[in-house]
């Protein structure tokens, strides 16, 4: 018996670090396309956190980043956005507790786009889906029973050529949001798809990607709806 404690005393070291390199965030944090977001997150981390616990924190990639008028959008509901990048999927995993962990919610939003683009580096949906997984469970560290709010990737005339890819991703991750408790998928395509059944150009910015001020509202009012019925408690007024 002693001889066996010896050996999982020796051990144990070695089978703690080797969990350690297999887990996803400790994989991906020497990837320079990682890193690269360092100075972004620091700044995020600079702001002032959320103590009000019936704010909203919105984060993922641009299309949270360049939501100048979320508060205005939002309302009845009190947002505040921390997003950055171009974020994906396999930096946000690495970076989204520093995102998280200070700030003190009601609610979170999360939008991250970037992983399906019709570029050769694309991931396929199970990946995206394994991720996404990966992403909640790192929340749920600090924050275990807070309602997570994640918003289905928008259809862009710019990706269209990758919606087959994109829709697949977005049932997965519905499908997967649906077993989960205080786990919601927010369901926007629709919306942002004209007569003929491709996105609407007058929902986007130029470069086809980013929503502009009309698609911004449209976005509102699909979280909004999610959010009237999940929290509603949450409202300001």
């Amino acid at each position: 018996m002693r001889f066996f404690r010896i050996k999982i005393g020796l051990f144990l070291p070695a089978f703690l670090l080797l969990l350690v390199a297999c887990h996803p965030a400790s994989q991906i944090s020497s990837d320079p396309e990682v890193l690269k977001w360092e100075t972004e997150i620091a700044a995020l981390e600079n702001q002032p956190a959320s103590t009000d616990p019936n704010n909203i924190l919105f984060t993922g990639s641009s299309s949270i980043r360049l939501w100048n008028t979320v508060e205005e959008d939002m309302l009845p509901y009190k947002a505040i956005a921390r997003g950055y990048g171009g974020a994906k999927l396999n930096d946000f995993v690495y970076y989204c507790r520093r995102i998280t962990d200070p700030q003190l919610f009601g609610a979170a939003v999360v939008f991250i786009a970037n992983d399906i683009t019709g570029e050769s580096t694309d991931k396929t949906p199970e990946t995206v889906l394994k991720l996404t997984k990966e992403t909640v469970r790192q929340i749920r560290k600090t924050h275990p029973r807070v309602p997570l709010f994640w918003i289905e990737i928008t259809p862009t005339p710019s990706r269209w050529k990758s919606w087959d890819m994109i829709s697949s991703a977005n049932e997965l991750i519905k499908n997967y949001c649906k077993n989960r408790r205080h786990l919601y998928f927010i369901s926007t395509s629709k919306s942002f798809l004209g007569a003929d059944g491709k996105p609407d150009p007058e929902l986007f910015q130029q470069d086809m990607l980013h929503l502009n001020d009309q698609g911004y509202r449209i976005w509102a009012e699909c979280i909004r709806q999610q959010l009237d019925a999940v929290m509603p408690q949450l409202k300001t007024n």
